[in-house]
């Protein structure tokens, strides 16, 4: 089988321009970035906001491992199956960050067969987005130090800076630095942070809005400092929102591509699940429900992370209520959790995969706490056995969830089709009662506790002092009434990521809170979970390379 790039090199795409028209849009109503790039302009939104919504299909899968998931391959394969039963559909993913790209995961585009195209281009600099999200950060932190610097009228104490800067980058000597050494000029001596973009709040707050309009008012309330008596200092009291917006401007439309077989794709944001809310923007799934009767998103990681968050942070929100939720799994993934080596994933392991079907059991369990109908997929791999499979399939369907297999990475949309007909055959029969996990009006504590115990499995949650501390801060501030977002590693369900399967008995261990004013949340930081991550020891970018054609290799 060739590799997902070359896959993504020898495909035939269909100008952006007539993928477009699929979903009743025209050429005017496009910005067009070359030939199969494109967003939608700011008069088209406007002009559809009135229509009716088609169906809302949550894709999120089991706990993360090395033996691969394959979750966007999932989303985008179910959009292609929906397109081969003559389906109106679209999917919406997130933009992938540079990060993992050169880092350790690699690429975000889908694989095999069940590609996002132009594949290089998205996993590279795409349409510059997550750029103008770094700038409009970085301006507002310098913004910050200047005002310091210019006679601090705000009163600004300076051990308590809250923003930080950022870089789309895995550069851990970054994590913590010293700036403002040199002369008097060069501004005051302080300890200072940097984050990776795809964790910073203006990422966060840049998905949750709606509009310019609604992006200026989040910007405006983002916390980025105290004063000497300990009261927030946000972006809106140092000035700095116009310019941000300015430079986010163009960013905030949404951007269209395609699938190998030319199913739209808006892909748009792109926060981490397992240090910010890990959805793609709101404005993105919202236009794409506009436009297709089927609308298939992801959220980021395990179920734990990216769906808790899809349906406590993005859809309150948004007002958005999913329709059906997709849970991917795989016959490997499911022995890892059981014990299995890496190495030895391909022998049957009837053992092993009832040991670790536990994880699947845990996320199934989570999402019927949500309401919304769950559909389990096992993505297909070679070395899956009939055994394996029924086991599982059984499984499933005793949780009283439907069940399809999915082959998609060999056979793109044909592979899907089970999968697809069966969300139509739950979207038919099983009614979506969606509701959120916890109510907002319950203390931030309890908060942190309902989703610890009833997500993760915790017995109960330890807070240090600091973070017990600043949560009697923030309630006392008026941010009380906001909703939670984890930060916790994403290959367990406890914060301990050696912990597989299915832990219970263990504590959660809470080490710091802060607050997203801007984006609406409370982000809680739990075991050893790092805002910028760091490079491996042979990091992706080691295998990257272009040639001079201009062609890239060792993207994957």
């Amino acid at each position: 089988m060739k590799s997902d790039i070359e896959i993504a090199e020898e495909a035939v795409l269909e100008p952006i321009k007539n993928v477009a028209a699929s979903l009743g849009i025209e050429e005017d109503d496009l910005e067009l970035y070359g030939k199969y790039k494109a967003k939608l302009s700011e008069e088209f939104i406007r002009k559809i906001s009135d229509r009716p919504n088609g169906k809302l299909i949550l894709v999120t899968a089991i706990n993360p491992t090395p033996a691969g998931e394959g979750k966007t391959t999932i989303t985008v394969g179910l959009g292609e199956a929906f397109g081969r039963l003559n389906k109106k559909a679209a999917i919406a993913l997130r933009e992938p960050s540079l990060g993992p790209c050169f880092g350790i995961k690699g690429g975000a585009a889908g694989g095999g067969m069940a590609q996002v195209v132009p594949m290089d281009e998205l996993n590279l600099h795409f349409t510059g987005d997550f750029h103008a999200i770094t700038s409009a950060n970085n301006l507002c932190c310098a913004m910050l130090d200047n005002h310091i610097q210019q006679g601090n009228e705000l009163r600004i104490d300076t051990r308590q800076i809250a923003i930080k800067r950022c870089v789309d980058l895995n550069d851990r000597v970054l994590r913590n630095v010293v700036v403002g050494l040199g002369s008097k000029a060069d501004g005051y001596v302080r300890e200072d942070h940097f984050t990776i973009t795809v964790a910073s709040e203006v990422m966060a707050v840049f998905c949750l809005s709606r509009n310019l309009e609604e992006l200026k008012a989040r910007l405006s309330k983002m916390v980025v400092a105290y004063d000497v008596d300990g009261k927030p200092v946000t972006a809106g009291d140092i000035k700095a929102v116009g310019a941000m917006a300015a430079l986010l401007k163009d960013a905030l439309k949404p951007n269209l591509i395609q699938t190998l077989e030319h199913t739209p794709a808006f892909v748009h944001g792109g926060p981490f699940a397992n240090i910010a809310h890990g959805c793609n923007s709101v404005r993105a799934t919202e236009t794409a429900l506009k436009m297709a009767d089927y609308v298939i998103t992801e959220a980021g990681f395990g179920a734990d992370l990216g769906a808790e968050k899809f349906f406590d942070i993005k859809c309150r929100k948004a007002g958005l209520k999913p329709d059906a939720v997709v849970l991917v799994a795989t016959v490997r993934a499911l022995k890892y959790n059981g014990g299995v080596p890496k190495a030895d994933l391909n022998k049957e392991n009837m053992d092993a995969l009832k040991k670790g079907i536990v994880n699947l059991e845990k996320h199934i369990e989570n999402l019927q706490q949500f309401g919304v109908p769950v559909v389990v997929t096992l993505n297909a791999f070679v070395s899956d056995t009939e055994a394996e499979t029924r086991f599982v399939e059984d499984f499933v369907r005793a949780k009283g969830c439907s069940y399809a297999y999915a082959q998609v990475w060999e056979k793109g949309g044909e592979g899907g089709i089970a999968l697809a007909n069966e969300i139509l055959d739950t979207l038919e029969n099983k009614k979506s009662d969606f509701h959120p996990l916890y109510d907002l009006e319950l203390p931030l504590k309890e908060k942190i506790e309902a989703v610890a115990t009833k997500i993760y499995g915790a017995k109960d949650v330890d807070f240090s002092t600091s973070a017990a501390n600043m949560l009697q801060r923030l309630t006392d501030m008026g941010f009380g009434d906001l909703p939670v977002c984890m930060a916790k590693t994403q290959y367990s369900l406890s914060d301990d990521a050696n912990l597989l399967g299915r832990p219970d008995g263990f504590t959660l261990h809470v080490r710091d809170v802060y607050v997203s004013a801007g984006a609406g949340f409370v982000v809680v930081l739990t075991g050893n979970v790092l805002t910028m991550p760091g490079l491996s020891k042979h990091p992706a970018a080691y295998d990257i390379d272009v040639d001079d054609n201009g062609k890239i290799t060792g993207l994957f």
